[in-house]
């Protein structure tokens, strides 16, 4: 089926806005599109075997026992409608369409009525009613050709998606916290599943798959169809689990149809509620929102944080608070499978972020946390790239990664970065903020060189060469060494210490704060070079004036703070017998891991700063991936003389408009 086709479907179910407007709001169009549409779709999947059906439910009707796995062998799928109904029938008897329609609803199995449930549809049945729009809303879905034979399963997800991002751009919200291009899920699920093409052509091959932020479920049904091409016999499981009840609803439906057990979509936060729990999967993938915060779950992520810490989900580390993508990687990596003693089992798992994972937090955040257990326990086995301007709800670049606890022999210990930002053509019509898609050939593409991306790094006369690149896990670390330099005071009494002086809470506490305030002032525009010269000085005139040297620490700070001057001539100022750092000129550098700290100092600070020391005490391990440096190309500026020319030229365009103008 073409896109067009789709577009037509959709059109079809969203034309029922013509009705609804002026009765309800444009952004609760969807909440009477999308029910009437899963329920005209789980209509048609029935329609072959819905007498049949309709005999085992009469036969059982007045029985002691449960027909229930009498009507699903009955129907060919894991639902049913005992009723007999349709919407043609409920729709030819106006009067009664409400009543009826509850009626066959209510026939649906549990698994297919909780569905529309989700929807909250008996409200909307009820509301339709009282405007007397209702059975013209049926009317419309009875000429709705949903049947399989039209609409393959696989391509049923498209037409919901294309109504969901016409009900979020509607209601205001992103399109993009609900589905993911097809195209971007294909080449994820590709890069996912290419280096166990072999193993998945084995008989009797089965495989988990999980998204834990699963939306209408378009990545799950990718891998579904991906693996049984691979292998028609192989048996795919998918899990899942979506905050949003309509998304929710609508992949629970689309599971239903394809003989999945819908019970494997879980409704809730991952983080919070976790559906699947001590379960664990071949393959997971996900595109969770782009710098959602997890203010809302914030205590029961926290409470985990603490008292589990790496028996748990997210004992690495907590990023900050208004992104929890990496609580979702996380998330993830607890799923992960063992790996076996002979090198089986084992987890591959593909994640879509935006740049911030790649490098927010300095060295000991959690973001920073996060990346290093990933990376010492050589996880993440690649990045790539993607074009701007790729998804519905923002265009900024995106990146997938790409982890697994069973690396192959030769990626071991490294990390592939891999630039796919220029494989894209140009939409013919921009859908929100995708302008850009991936065309079969791009995919096939960075499949391939993504297969093949050690042996292009080391061929550099491969035309995709400069694309890709090979480090090891500790190129991506590194040490914050805190460069510390002495405190050098002078010391003197100016108009502006005799006023600090006079604010200083320490010193007016004193009894005799008159009195010391008195005696400095008589100093006023002495200088000296030295504490000790000071203190004498200072000492022998409040004396004089008939009072005693105030003792104590508080007294000896504050008086520092006030009467010393920073000079880089100045006094250098101990501590118990050691140099003072002045916190002012206090620095940090990023130095390599592996690197000897001292000898960096000695090379990149002394030259500048000799008296320079670092605090070890201080130094914290970081790890960031600076994707976009690594892949930097210099492009020298213009000559003076071309970008002169052209100036010219401009210039003299203006000045014939200007005469135009002025003729």
């Amino acid at each position: 089926m073409n896109s067009s086709k789709h577009t037509e479907l959709a059109n079809h179910a969203w034309s029922v806005a013509d009705l609804l407007r002026g009765d309800y709001k444009q952004s609760d169009y969807g909440k009477v599109i999308l029910p009437f549409t899963v329920l005209r779709r789980l209509e048609c999947v029935l329609e072959p075997t819905r007498e049949k059906v309709t005999e085992i439910a009469e036969q059982y009707k007045d029985g002691d026992i449960d027909p229930d796995r009498f009507l699903r062998r009955a129907s060919g799928h894991a639902f049913y409608n005992r009723s007999g109904l349709t919407l043609k029938k409920i729709a030819a008897d106006p009067q009664n369409a409400a009543k009826n329609l509850t009626v066959y609803v209510g026939a649906f199995s549990d698994n297919a009525r909780g569905v529309l449930d989700r929807f909250e549809f008996a409200q909307q049945i009820k509301r339709l009613d009282g405007a007397g729009l209702l059975y013209q809303v049926i009317g419309k879905f009875t000429d709705l050709d949903l049947r399989p034979g039209t609409v393959p399963n696989h391509n049923m997800g498209y037409i919901f998606e294309e109504l969901i991002r016409r009900f979020a751009e509607q209601s205001n919200e992103t399109a993009g916290e609900h589905f993911t291009p097809r195209e971007v899920i294909q080449l994820m699920v590709r890069l996912l599943v290419a280096p166990d093409g072999d193993a998945l052509q084995l008989p009797g091959a089965v495989r988990t798959v999980l998204d834990p932020a699963c939306g209408t479920g378009g990545m799950l049904s990718a891998m579904d169809d991906l693996i049984t091409e691979l292998n028609p016999d192989a048996t795919v499981e998918v899990f899942g689990q979506e905050l949003n009840p309509e998304s929710w609803a609508i992949c629970r439906s689309d599971l239903m149809i394809k003989g999945q057990d819908p019970e494997n979509i879980a409704f809730g936060n991952s983080f919070s509620d976790d559906g699947h729990a001590r379960k664990t999967f071949d393959y997971m993938l996900a595109n969770p929102p782009f710098g959602v915060e997890w203010k809302k779950v914030k205590d029961e992520v926290e409470a985990e944080h603490k008292a589990l810490g790496e028996a748990g989900r997210f004992g690495a580390g907590l990023p900050r608070i208004n992104d929890g993508s990496l609580l979702f990687l996380q998330h993830m990596i607890s799923k992960m499978k063992p790996v076996d003693v002979d090198g089986g089992g084992g987890s591959r798992l593909a994640i879509v972020f935006n740049g911030s994972p790649l490098f927010t937090g300095a060295a000991g955040s959690g973001e920073s946390e996060i990346r290093r257990w990933i990376l010492e326990n050589d996880w993440l086995e690649g990045i790539v790239a993607l074009p701007d301007q790729l998804f519905y709800n923002t265009g900024i670049s995106t990146y997938f990664w790409i982890l697994t606890n069973r690396k192959s022999p030769d990626h071991k210990g490294k990390v592939v970065l891999l630039d796919a930002r220029e494989q894209w053509q140009k939409m013919r019509k921009s859908l929100g903020d995708k302008r850009k898609q991936l065309g079969a050939d791009h995919i096939a593409t960075v499949v391939k060189l993504y297969g093949e991306v050690l042996a292009v790094a080391g061929d550099a006369n491969h035309p995709l060469h400069g694309k890709v690149k090979i480090f090891r896990n500790e190129d991506f670390g590194y040490q914050r060494i805190t460069v510390e330099r002495p405190l050098k005071l002078r010391f003197e009494i100016t108009e502006e210490a005799l006023a600090a002086l006079e604010a200083s809470k320490p010193i007016q506490r004193l009894e005799q704060a008159p009195l010391l305030a008195d005696a400095f002032k008589s100093l006023t525009g002495t200088r000296w070079d030295t504490k000790q010269e000071a203190w004498i000085t200072l000492k022998d005139a409040v004396v004089q004036a008939g009072g005693k040297w105030p003792t104590g620490a508080p007294f000896y700070k504050a008086l520092r703070e006030i009467i010393g001057v920073r000079d880089p001539e100045g006094e250098v100022q101990l501590v118990k017998g050691k140099t003072e750092p002045d916190t002012e000129l206090r620095d940090y550098e990023n130095v390599p891991l592996g690197e000897d700290v001292e000898e960096y100092l000695a090379r990149e600070v002394h030259p500048h700063v000799p008296d320079a020391w670092i605090d070890h005490s201080k130094t914290k391990i970081g790890y960031e991936i600076p994707f976009t440096r690594h892949f930097y190309v210099y492009e020298p500026p213009r000559p003076l003389a071309e970008i002169d020319a052209e100036l010219k030229v401009l210039e003299a365009g203006i000045q014939r408009l200007l005469a135009e103008v002025t003729e």
